[in-house]
Formats: C-alpha cells, sequence, structure tokens
C-alpha cells in the first residue's frame, strides 16, 4: 500500500491545504504566488490533462513524486534531480539559541533571504504556508527555518537557510532542530527532502535525528 509520503505534494493540497490550492479532484497546484508545487490525482489522461492546464505560458510547476508520471503532450521536463526524503521519529534536542517568530511583517526579509541563499522555491506568500522562526542580527534576518508541506500526521520542515557571512555558528542546526520540535510536540512527525548527491547535508539531518526514509524525484515542467 502506497505511503502518503510517496505523493506529498498531493495529500498536503487536498487536505491540510487545500486553502493554498488551485485546481479540482483531477490535479492541483500551489497558488503561483506560494509556490509551484502541483501533483494529478493518477496518471489517468484526463487527470494529466488537467494537471497540464495548470502550467503557465512561461512558467512551470514542481513535482515531487516516487514515480513520475508520463507527461502530456506540450509539456517537458526542465530539470530533475533525486532527493532524500527523510523522517525524524524522534528528533534531536533542540539547542538553546536566541530566535524570533516571524509573520507577516517580516515577509519581504524572508524572500530577500531566501532570493539570496536558495533554499529551496521561496515565493512572496511562501511563508503562508506555516510557521516560521529567524535569528536578526542588527535587525538583519540572517537565518531561518519553517514549515512548507503539511499532510495527515505529517509537517515538511523547509526553508532553512543562512545568510553568507554567518554561517559556521550553527544558527541552520539550531532552528532547523527547533522546527522539528514544534513539530513533534503536536503529535506530528517532521520530515523534509535533501539533494541525494549533497552527502554533508543528509549527515547533517542524521545528526538531528532525521533517517531516509525514501528516493524521490524533483522535477520542474515547463511547456514546450
Amino acid at each position: 500500500m502506497a505511503h502518503v509520503l510517496d505523493r506529498p505534494v498531493w495529500h498536503a493540497l487536498t487536505t491540510r491545504q487545500r486553502p493554498f490550492a488551485i485546481g479540482d479532484a483531477r490535479a492541483v497546484r500551489l497558488d503561483p504566488a506560494i509556490g509551484l508545487f502541483a501533483a494529478a490525482a493518477d496518471e489517468a489522461p484526463g487527470n494529466l490533462a488537467a494537471l497540464a492546464d495548470l502550467v503557465p505560458d512561461g512558467g512551470m510547476i514542481g513535482l515531487v513524486e516516487s514515480r513520475l508520471p508520463p507527461l502530456p503532450s506540450g509539456l517537458r521536463i526542465h530539470k530533475q534531480a533525486a532527493c532524500v526524503q527523510m523522517v525524524a521519529d524522534a528528533p534531536a534536542a533542540a539547542p538553546e539559541i536566541a530566535f524570533m517568530a516571524l509573520d507577516e511583517r517580516d515577509a519581504a526579509d524572508m524572500l530577500d533571504l531566501a532570493t539570496l541563499t536558495e533554499p529551496g522555491p521561496f515565493f512572496a506568500r511562501t511563508h503562508e504556508l506555516g510557521d516560521f522562526i529567524g535569528i536578526r542580527d542588527d535587525e538583519r534576518l540572517v537565518a531561518m527555518a519553517g514549515e512548507r508541506l503539511r499532510l495527515p500526521g505529517f509537517t515538511e520542515v523547509s526553508g532553512v537557510c543562512t545568510r553568507p557571512g554567518f554561517r559556521g555558528r550553527g544558527y541552520a542546526a539550531a532552528l532547523l532542530a527547533t522546527v522539528a520540535a514544534r513539530i513533534a510536540a503536536r503529535g506530528e512527525t517532521p520530515f523534509l527532502h535533501a539533494y541525494a548527491d549533497h552527502a554533508a547535508t543528509i549527515a547533517l539531518y542524521e545528526r538531528l535525528g532525521f533517517r531516509a526514509r525514501a528516493t524521490l524525484t524533483y522535477a520542474l515542467i515547463v511547456r514546450g
């Protein structure tokens, strides 16, 4: 039997994060101001056609699947990579560190930091997907971490990044561990994704209590 984490986008956007989604029972995607993740209900031709309709001209969608579906005519893979999906059944204790909750007032600073450091797709309203925390230095946001996909029983840790010049201080690890511990305290299991060829990143996540669960494919899909 398939696990909900084998298709995290579909199960998030049709349950806990349905208010952020565009589409219907055939295919869904995040509002473009929030993100680019999308998924079809299954590989039925009508559902894949509905997925294609969610790809804007000149834009793209992102798929995160255990197996990529066959793409309908007019769509192509722009880029793809293998990702290790990791879960933390018992997250490591979060180190003591001074941080602050981030909210709508911090949106511009969060987007600026994510644009600079590229922790993954991050848009003007990505922060609305979950709780984010961060560290400021002299009023400047220098590190953050938060939540992205939420599905029954699971919440993804994402948006983990540190501004150049402030790395090597343990900020990212501390914030990630704090977010994971908060998720676990709600009775949910934290999970995340790391590029399969980023061995050092995977090793860090393992030290924080995460274990590899599966290898998924992340693909950017465009028209053409």
